[in-house]
C-alpha cells in the first residue's frame, strides 16, 4: 500500500467551506480519493458533491505524519 495526502475543502454551511488535509493509505490514487470521500462523508454527514479534493499527493516514508497510515503503508514500523 502507498500513503497519500489529500487537501481540499468541504461544505460546512450554505456559503462556507472548511479546508482539510488528511492522510490515507491506499493501493492507488482512485482508492485514496474513494477513502477520503468515504471518511469525510461519514464523519461530517456530507454528500460527495459537497467535498472537493484539490490535491492528491503520494507520500514518501519520511513525509508521513499519521502513525496509523505509516504502519499500514509499511513506512514507519
Amino acid at each position: 500500500m502507498k500513503a497519500f495526502r489529500a487537501t481540499g475543502s468541504f461544505k460546512t454551511g450554505k456559503f462556507t467551506w472548511q479546508k482539510y488535509s488528511i492522510e490515507v493509505a491506499a493501493i492507488d490514487e482512485a482508492g485514496a480519493a474513494e477513502k477520503v470521500l468515504s471518511d469525510l462523508g461519514s464523519r461530517h454527514k456530507l454528500k460527495r458533491t459537497e467535498i472537493k479534493i484539490d490535491e492528491l499527493k503520494a507520500l514518501q516514508a519520511d513525509e508521513i505524519q499519521n502513525p496509523a497510515v505509516g504502519y499500514i503503508a509499511g513506512g514507519n514500523q
